[in-house]
């Protein structure tokens, strides 16, 4: 999770003057957002393109119709932690939903930990005025030296986007941030978001389509999360300090309760359970695909490193591989090495 502190200087960075720019969801017109830095080529024309795109719309739709068939039941593979009957498992354990209001948010994990998977998950944000909560699906281990691989949907008032935040930890080391408006309105309908996270790299993708690779790069001592099992987590929770334009819009209690929705969760994982892996340590890349795992070995390939690049130049709205004055001493080792 990230420190307010660190969201609070991120939000900072704002142009001097203020940016006017129209930003379209399919039915939502977004005007006059001046707190966050906006691509220049963010537009209307540029989202349509995203929208329309066939090899996008073929891609969304095959990912989606995947993930439905292979969907497992809430009940069977989460706990609800927190929120005093605010998170709810619904329609057989097909649906949960969280919930928040002036008194509690709400929370759930996974009974199982994982070491490495490719795991999905669909999800429907809070509608209308959403500032000030935030809503998090994350991978954390335990521990002063935790490992985390994040998901944060940061809300926004009615009309204006939501804010993809995204980090990784590596023992106990964050300070990752890659942020991104979405090419759809992610409160209209379920869209599925995905981390496939083995040896090799870590890719967080929505609705099939990657946004972000970070690679194992340990060659050149930077750390890796590779051997700390985790547990998956979610929850909606208030955070008007920070979460909307850096804190200077705050939660509209009388909009509450707030509910997100969760559906279709898929996890092709490797299981850790007392001391040990579900996987086999000794699996070769053709024995693992034929055991479906063929994920442990997944690379970026040509196509989709073109569409993650394509989306990064769109919609990324804050890179800390790009932000100088935050690393007067140099980028991290990282930044110029690889995807990250």
């Amino acid at each position: 999770m990230p420190s307010v502190s660190l969201l609070s200087y991120i939000f900072s960075q704002s142009p001097s003057s203020t940016i006017t720019t129209q930003f379209s969801y399919p039915h939502i017109l977004i005007s006059s957002y001046p707190h966050i830095p906006v691509p220049a080529q963010i537009s209307n024309t540029s989202t349509a393109a995203m929208a329309t795109s066939p090899a996008i719309l073929i891609t969304t739709l095959f990912f989606a119709t995947l993930i439905a068939a292979s969907s497992a039941n809430f009940y069977q593979n989460f706990d609800i932690t927190w929120g005093d009957g605010r998170a709810k498992i619904l329609n057989n354990g097909d649906l949960l939903t969280l919930s928040l209001d002036k008194a509690s948010g709400s929370g759930f994990q996974s009974k199982n930990e994982y070491l490495f998977g490719k795991i999905d998950i669909q999800l429907k944000l809070v509608p209308g005025n959403s500032a000030g909560t935030v809503t998090a699906y994350y991978l954390s281990s335990k521990g002063a030296t935790w490992d985390e691989i994040d998901f944060e949907f940061l809300g926004n008032v009615t009309g204006q986007p939501y804010i993809l935040h995204t980090n990784v930890f590596s023992q106990g080391k964050g300070n990752r941030e890659q942020q991104f408006y979405l090419w759809f309105d992610p409160t209209a309908d379920f869209h599925t978001y995905s981390i496939l996270w083995n040896p090799q790299r870590i890719v967080f993708s929505v609705d099939g389509t990657p946004i972000r690779e970070f690679r194992n790069l340990e060659s050149i001592g930077i750390p890796f999360p590779k051997n700390q099992p985790m547990r998956i987590y979610s929850s909606l929770w208030n955070a008007d300090d920070w979460a909307t334009q850096g804190g200077r819009v705050k939660t509209d209690w009388s909009q509450a309760p707030f509910t997100a929705s969760y559906r279709n969760f898929n996890a092709n994982a490797c299981v850790w359970s007392s001391g040990s892996s579900s996987c086999s340590s000794n699996s070769t890349p053709s024995s693992s695909s034929a055991r479906g795992n063929a994920w442990l070995t997944e690379e970026m390939d040509s196509k989709n490193e073109e569409r993650m690049k394509w989306v990064q130049s769109k919609y990324m709205i804050y890179n800390y591989c790009t932000d100088t004055k935050r690393f007067p001493q140099g980028l991290p080792a990282e930044c110029t090495t690889a995807s990250s």
